[in-house]
């Protein structure tokens, strides 16, 4: 991952992520470390879901804040 502050990924989660279900995901996961599985549990979808959702996420993200150099 990209060295950023947890205050520039945060304001990038919410500027990028449109989708309030999704920014919890990719919080939780991102923030908490919390598993696929344990995500799926909470947010009542499947392993697969929970996975599409972060990886997309983090490409969203990550296109829009600039390489540290």
């Amino acid at each position: 991952m990209r060295d950023i502050s947890k205050d520039q990924l945060y304001k990038a989660i919410d500027q990028w992520v449109f989708n309030q279900r999704d920014r919890e995901i990719i919080r939780r996961r991102m923030y908490d470390g919390i598993g696929f599985e344990q995500l799926s549990d909470e947010f009542h979808l499947s392993v697969r879901q929970v996975k599409n959702i972060v990886y997309k996420s983090k490409d969203k993200i990550f296109e829009h804040i600039p390489p540290s150099e």
